[in-house]
């Protein structure tokens, strides 16, 4: 029988990514007599998001723009919905974050005149390939301490209130129960709920982060925690096959988007919404409409690239894709001669592109006590990439550094036939492993995702009756769950990502069913609803039922954290799923 390991801690965090790093470095900065733990399922020196590198900070206020006109750009870029006082608040430290990230020895690319290089209106360039061991030693050398290789399972709650977490190690299959008088939930977003671009052994030649697989929102969800803009979901356009980040290409070195006719379809077609700076969801949604109307494939044209320029763009994707390089010298490309094709991802939950994740406040708590969050698991404030999650980490971190000296309050007691019913929710599947497995059950979802809920196979679009269907299959492999089984430690993770999965999307089914209107085309595409309707200029939240799972809708205005707004007509109050 495995061991249970008792851990006693003042802050709790969740994730070791940017966000997480950089709020255990701020705790331990603000506070060094408290004790800041980090949990994190795999290696802090190469997880997360950046466990690869980045060659930009893709949200930084340069010279010539302010706090406001970023607030202006991102409310434009997500059509009209987000959270200012959130957008606000992580731009502020935009500055701030990154000059700390410099000084710790982040090379960051800087012009003749000693300023740091813009590549468009709101990225600077980076040499970023050894961000995150940069910042994991950062860490260790603060005196936080991290556990690595525990996945995180659950949250405890007392009285409504979130006194620590459990979870398991990944090497031993020991249990863990930690205590804590504040709990930051810094996991990053979910991949993994629509099949993939890829199948089969390529499966996870994907854009986010594989293994971001929805495990904080889950655990918030599971515990009653409002959620919000699941509906606002993120698809990227990225490069064929190596599914490579588009931005490289298109402000770094000027690369328009091009059909199979060599029109630039997005000046020619979509100028009165900005043309090539059209919002995000239209710079998708675009070529996905001219691949359906007969002129695809589409590209973003380098062929105007001089050698040397060819040059600097592998370097730029070798701090970050080194393997979209591999591909082109493996292939014959390049990208001078001739145009990289481009396609849409599946879709994502990530709250720092888009918005969906947590309901919190400016200070980044959540709805229930004691319980943060920060970076990609946070809602409400899109546009925040790499230096919004470590604003946000700072946030969550200065904020529960505050409380705890001002509470002065003990550990709370867990009690026993709750640490022996959550070992066995944790451990037993693999004790009494059932006849289904987790790779089985996750084709499962992902099929249905795709079918159903405006995957890949149907150009990322849905209407009421598909995702219903989707909502009653969900809901059978949430009953089915007892049914899975795993092997061996590693498979018993899987398990709990792909019930993580179910969890979340179930709640995205039901904020994209809730939400009639196309907000968002190609992110939040409804055929049944296709236009933008004003009464819709609101967010979609939800709260899910600890004890029976029925999630509720919660209809919030715009500009206020607490008030409820006026429901359109066609939903009611408590509309749930």
């Amino acid at each position: 029988m495995s061991q249970t390991h008792f851990i006693d801690t003042d802050i709790a965090i969740i994730g070791g990514g940017t966000a997480g790093c950089y709020a255990a470095l701020t705790a331990r900065r603000q506070a060094p007599e408290l004790d800041v733990l980090i949990l994190e399922k795999a290696h802090i020196d190469r997880s997360g998001c950046l466990a690869g590198g980045m060659n930009a900070i893709n949200a930084y206020i340069n010279p010539g723009e302010t706090v406001d006109s970023f607030v202006d750009y991102v409310r434009f870029d997500a059509m009209g919905i987000l959270r200012e006082d959130l957008v606000r608040t992580q731009a502020a430290l935009f500055a701030e974050v990154v000059r700390d990230l410099e000084q710790m020895g982040l090379p960051i690319v800087k012009d003749q005149t000693g300023r740091y290089a813009p590549r468009g209106r709101w990225n600077i360039k980076i040499h970023g390939e050894s961000l995150k061991p940069l910042l994991a030693g950062k860490v260790r050398e603060s005196g936080a301490s991290v556990l690595n290789r525990v996945v995180v399972t659950n949250l405890l709650l007392e009285e409504g209130r979130v006194v620590g977490v459990v979870g398991f190690g990944l090497r031993d299959g020991s249990f863990y129960v930690v205590r804590s008088k504040k709990t930051i939930v810094a996991t990053g977003g979910a991949s993994g709920l629509y099949r993939p671009n890829n199948e089969g052994a390529a499966r996870h030649k994907m854009w986010y982060s594989p293994f971001n697989t929805g495990a904080g929102y889950a655990i918030g969800i599971r515990a009653g925690a409002e959620m919000t803009s699941f509906e606002h979901r993120f698809i990227a356009l990225r490069t064929k096959e190596t599914i490579a980040p588009t931005g490289t290409l298109a402000l770094g070195f000027g690369a328009p988007q091009v059909n199979a006719l060599g029109e630039e379809f997005m000046k020619l077609r979509w100028s009165h919404m900005g043309g090539e700076g059209a919002p995000t969801p239209i710079r998708l949604y675009a070529p996905m409409k001219e691949i359906a109307e007969g002129r695809g494939p589409c590209y973003m044209d380098t062929r105007h690239l001089s050698s040397e320029k060819v040059r600097s763009l592998k370097e730029a994707y070798l701090d970050m894709y080194p393997n979209t390089v591999l591909y082109w010298g493996a292939n014959g490309i390049d990208p001078g001669r001739e145009p990289i094709e481009i396609c849409g991802t599946e879709p994502y939950l990530v709250g720092g592109h888009c918005q969906a994740g947590y309901w919190v406040d400016v200070d980044r708590r959540t709805s229930i006590p004691n319980l943060l969050a920060a970076g990609d698991v946070a809602g409400g404030a899109p546009y925040k990439f790499v230096s919004g999650c470590f604003a946000e980490g700072k946030i969550a971190a200065e904020t529960s550094v505050r409380e705890i000296l001002a509470e002065q309050a003990g550990l709370v007691k867990i009690p026993d036939d709750v640490v022996a019913r959550e070992r066995s929710r944790t451990l037993d599947p693999l004790a009494h492993p059932g006849p289904v497995s987790p790779e089985e059950m996750e084709e499962r979802l992902q099929k249905v995702m795709d079918e159903y809920a405006g995957g890949i196979r149907t150009q990322y679009a849905m209407n009421e009756s598909s995702l219903l269907v989707a909502e009653r299959k969900v809901k059978v492999m949430r009953s089915e769950a007892s049914l899975l089984g795993a092997t061996d430690l590693h498979g018993l993770m899987n398990l709990h990502e792909v019930v993580d999965r179910i969890d979340v999307a179930r709640v995205l089914i039901s904020h994209l069913l809730a939400r009639r209107e196309t907000r968002w085309p190609g992110f939040q595409t409804r055929l049944d609803f296709p236009q933008t309707r004003e009464e819709w200029r609101l967010f979609v939240n939800s709260v899910s039922e600890p004890a029976t799972g029925q999630i509720r809708i919660v209809l919030r205005p715009l500009d206020s954290f607490t008030e409820t707004a006026e429901l359109p007509e066609e939903v009611g109050v408590g509309h749930s799923h």
